[in-house]
């Protein structure tokens, strides 16, 4: 049986895991990873508006893996509008990167899920063998944790180098064109970078559980009796 403070560290790191698994599934389903201000240029350049006029063609756009919205401002007031990603607007963007963020976020939650699992298997006894036992524990955390990263960075180059905002912006759009005016990383984004650090929190805990702390030893004086002493 493994000791209290083993213990304890793998109930935390096992509770740690589990809430990974929440978050990625979370954010996944909430359809705002990114929000942003659009401009409607073409609407914009009609009426040759100056700054001060520009309010009225500047709208909002938000969106996420599987679906989104935004706000049109080409001066005739606001429209508000919904779309989804798949399975038409995919066909616009990158397509194997998008693919690409979910499969890596879905193969983060199967090893969330299995850290979880041998976090309280350590927890509970000693495995025989040393791939169930720390060294396992550490793998699935490492795994799950890299896969969250290579998802976040695999959006964030959508988002930079792929022009995301733009293209999504653009969908449909067959009179008007909508240039960026702001880009904002947005909670679920944020939820899925808690995660990954989650991972890197029972990475820490996990290798704390392997440390052997010295015992403290109290050293008994040894009594020296000699021939004075029994005089007295």
């Amino acid at each position: 049986m493994p000791g209290c403070f083993k213990k304890t560290l793998f109930a935390l790191a096992s509770l740690i895991s589990f809430v990974s698994f929440i978050l990625i599934v979370v954010a996944m389903g909430i359809p705002e990873w990114m929000t942003g201000k659009i401009l409607c240029k073409t609407g914009a350049d009609l009426v040759n508006a100056t700054d001060p006029e520009l309010v009225k063609f500047i709208g909002e756009i938000y969106y996420g893996l599987f679906r989104g919205g935004k706000v049109r401002q080409c001066g005739l007031g606001g429209r508000r509008s919904k779309f989804t990603i798949f399975p038409h607007m995919v066909k616009k963007l990158n397509t194997g990167l998008h693919v690409m963020i979910i499969l890596f976020l879905c193969v983060a939650i199967l090893f969330s899920l299995v850290s979880f699992g041998f976090c309280i298997l350590n927890a509970i006894k000693v495995p025989y063998r040393a791939i169930n036992g720390p060294a396992g524990a550490c793998l699935w955390n490492f795994l799950a944790g890299g896969f969250v990263v290579l998802g976040v960075t695999s959006f964030m180059a959508a988002v930079k180098l792929h022009h995301l905002t733009e293209r999504i912006a653009n969908f449909r759009e067959n009179v008007f064109r909508f240039v960026i005016l702001e880009e904002r990383f947005e909670d679920s984004f944020w939820i899925c970078v808690a995660s990954a650090t989650a991972h890197a929190v029972n990475l820490l805990l996990i290798a704390i559980s392997g440390i052997h702390f010295p015992k403290i030893k109290t050293k008994t004086e040894e009594v020296n009796v000699t021939a004075e002493d029994i005089m007295y």
